[in-house]
């Protein structure tokens, strides 16, 4: 006997927040929340504010973030309606006004004109980041409530490389290696289905991956003439001496879990320390090798965030008691 299969019913947002401000913005401005934003997107965020004041104080923007991988900001703008001249004008403004270089514009629907909008302005810079994002809500009978967030308008990071790549007379051979080693990277990860979310395949010698907290990231790199590929965990910021001394003193726990030594390096004269793997005799230069040395830097990658990502936000730099005797840096 054949199931009878249930109806998914679209529910008007409008039943779940009633208004944008006092509820939509408020419930999306939660860590959780941002984390299923951010998990469609591929990107982490960490919320800097909420109701943002900009320019003169008459405006206000609905949430600025930071992206962890890179430090920059980002917009997002919230509409429980169809998408309106109004708001397209407000996050060009607000964009402005606060520096961010990606803008997240969240509705219930989009017009056509306002999609095209978005993805003329990918188009123009790719230095900014614009997405459309339609919410929907869905339900099967009684139950619970799911939430979709549907993406209608994003960068074609796909397309800029290939067209980056056609002018190479712009890029040096070097350039176009990173771009080819870092791609190739990203194909064999995404093959993989990793958890991680990789960040935009560049020019440089080294990639720089979030690992849940601003302050952190975990930098894939190779060496050509060295013939070498590895990892370094960076930690920066303020209360970067206290955070690195309070994750060496995990060093033999990390290491039993690595299955190997790490190198650790304090750097005082520096505003990082760094916490590195490596592996020497890997020819960055020779694709023939490249799937090896993708699967090495893949496994790895996966196991620096495992492993210190739930230490990493459980620091507290007031937990570091420095060695009597010992001046600050």
């Amino acid at each position: 006997m054949q199931e009878e299969l249930a109806i998914l019913v679209p529910i008007d947002p409008r039943e779940v927040w009633e208004t944008e401000d006092q509820h939509f913005t408020p419930w999306l401005a939660k860590d959780k929340n941002l984390d299923l934003l951010g998990e469609t997107l591929n990107m982490e965020l960490e919320r800097e504010g909420q109701e943002v004041p900009v320019g003169d104080g008459n405006f206000r923007a609905d949430i600025l973030c930071k992206k962890l991988d890179d430090g920059t900001r980002v917009l997002i703008e919230n509409q429980l309606e169809v998408t309106d001249h109004n708001h397209l004008g407000q996050i060009l403004t607000y964009a402005a006004g606060l520096d961010a270089y990606t803008v997240i514009w969240i509705a219930k629907e989009f017009r056509e004109e306002h999609r095209a909008a978005l993805d003329r302005l990918n188009e123009m810079d790719e230095d900014f980041r614009f997405f459309g994002i339609e919410i929907k809500v869905w339900q099967i009978e009684d139950s619970r409530r799911a939430l979709q967030f549907e993406i209608v308008s994003k960068p074609n990071d796909w397309n800029r490389t290939v067209r980056r790549s056609a002018v190479s007379k712009d890029l040096t051979d070097g350039q176009l290696l990173c771009i080819k080693f870092w791609t190739g990277l990203r194909d064999y990860m995404n093959k993989k289905d990793s958890r991680l979310r990789f960040p935009k395949p560049g020019t440089a010698t080294h990639l720089q991956f979030s690992i849940g907290r601003t302050g952190f990231s975990m930098n894939p790199f190779f060496r050509t003439q060295l013939k070498v590929i590895g990892i370094t965990l960076y930690v920066k910021g303020e209360n970067a001496t206290e955070h690195f001394h309070l994750l060496k003193e995990q060093q033999a726990a990390v290491e039993k879990e690595f299955g190997e030594s790490l190198e650790w390096a304090a750097l005082p004269d520096y505003d990082s320390s760094r916490i590195s793997l490596r592996k020497e005799g890997p020819d960055p230069g020779d694709e023939s090798d490249w799937p090896k040395q993708h699967e090495w830097l893949a496994s790895k990658l996966e196991l620096f965030d495992k492993i210190f990502r739930p230490r990493i936000q459980e620091l507290d730099a007031d937990d570091w008691v420095r060695p009597e005797g010992e001046d600050e840096e």
